[in-house]
């Protein structure tokens, strides 16, 4: 993620951008846009739950004119930058925790701890505290994702394995018992274009390892926790755990060596992999599991909060829309049609299958990942280190000293 000082971007693209807020012609409505991203995957879906949350927001609040505007994910990241910059564009956009930090250092976003005050034990504490900011809270949070270990019951029963392993030398001593029946426990997916967000990371977490330094001035993946992590990958790799195309594999279910059989487990799934997986080998055969760990359970996910532009002519009505969107009707609401989950402890997701139940229990563990403003460039320089362990071209160390090398190197010539 480029770090991009907003002044210096505007002048350079002098991009105009249609305006944002304030009172239409011969009307006494405050208007709130709101750029609004594909949570839901099924456009006509998509396009209807947000006619109705405009609709319903606008009956109780007469005053105000609700436009939501939809986006895109591709060109996101520069597309809200320079919205910002030019301060016209949207009142509210959501974001996820990695983009947060460098907007509101910039003093282009507004604090927002008074629209959840009155409910705020309601939300998850690690949503919140992954929205904020040097102690403000900048993101409301409106859902929630999470990843957990998700398994093939059977795979495990015909190897004569009873309990689904929780901890790293549980894993190793199945891994031998699942090989002979030709199956790797580990679908783990090495491709460099798989985010390390649900394949190495995790790891590197559970083993009590991060990937920046407190001080975000260097990295420190390379260090034992994260070495350990990459060798308990090569262990498994010489008992017969991992797919044989572990270094080049992607994380798909559907089609994938998870639904035919050939691997176990995979270890950061989303809950719409849930689905799938039991869609391929029938739900009762789907188990899922706590995360896996080493010293501590970690599981990947972040929370999509809704963010105010400090330049929001119209700040107070559109805090008005951000308290209703995430509040427990229309959080539940968005819930149910996205397949994410909802950011509060107060909402039951009507609907919701057994199976996404016990994948919720994973929520407690939610980690957002290392919110640094160049941590997807870093992610883009272990990749392919990773790689080449797993191809037996490096060693653990050496691959993450390598990786090290060039990351630092990035951050001191500040990206």
């Amino acid at each position: 993620m480029r770090k991009v000082a907003l002044a210096g971007l505007a002048a350079a693209l002098g991009v105009a951008l249609t305006g944002c807020g304030g009172s239409g012609s011969g009307s006494d409505k405050n208007t709130v846009t709101v750029w609004m991203y594909p949570v839901i995957g099924d456009q006509a879906k998509n396009q209807a739950f947000w006619a109705k949350i405009e609709k319903d927001f606008e009956a109780e609040n007469a005053t105000i004119d609700l436009k939501v505007d939809h986006q895109p994910w591709e060109g996101r990241q520069e597309k809200i930058t320079t919205a910002l910059a030019s301060k016209k564009g949207f009142d509210l956009v959501v974001l996820t925790p990695d983009q947060i930090p460098q907007y509101a250092e910039q003093g282009a976003l507004a604090p927002v701890d008074d629209v959840v005050a009155a409910a705020k034990s309601s939300f998850l504490p690690n949503a919140l505290t992954a929205l904020s900011v040097a102690g403000k809270l900048y993101g409301v949070p409106i859902y929630q994702t999470i990843t957990a270990p998700i398994y093939n019951k059977k795979a495990f029963t015909d190897a004569g394995v009873t309990e689904f392993p929780q901890t790293w030398e549980a894993f190793k001593a199945a891994a031998p018992k699942l090989a002979a029946k030709k199956v790797a426990i580990l679908d783990y997916p090495g491709a460099p274009e798989v985010s390390l967000n649900q394949s190495f990371y995790p790891l590197l977490w559970g083993n009590g390892g991060s990937v920046f330094a407190a001080d975000g001035k260097s990295v420190v993946f390379n260090g034992p926790e994260g070495i350990g992590a990459l060798q308990f990958l090569l262990d498994l790799q010489k008992l017969g755990g991992l797919p044989e195309n572990a270094a080049t594999k992607k994380n798909e279910i559907e089609g994938g060596a998870l639904a035919g059989g050939k691997t176990a487990v995979y270890h950061a799934a989303t809950a719409l992999q849930v689905t799938q997986l039991g869609a391929a080998i029938g739900e009762d055969n789907v188990g899922v599991g706590l995360p896996l760990e080493n010293t501590k359970k970690v599981a990947f996910g972040i929370p999509g909060g809704l963010v105010l532009a400090k330049h929001s002519p119209n700040a107070e009505a559109a805090k008005k829309f951000a308290a209703f969107l995430s509040a427990p009707e229309a959080s539940a609401a968005l819930a149910k049609e996205s397949g994410f989950f909802s950011a509060r402890t107060d909402v039951t997701v009507p609907g919701t299958s057994p199976v996404v139940q016990e994948f919720a229990k994973s929520l407690e563990y939610a980690f957002p990942g290392d919110t640094h403003p160049m941590a997807r460039q870093v992610m883009a320089l272990i990749a392919p280190e990773i790689q080449a362990a797993l191809l037996g071209q490096k060693d653990a160390k050496t691959a993450l000293d390598d990786a090290a090398k060039e990351a630092n190197a990035l951050l001191a010539n500040g990206g």
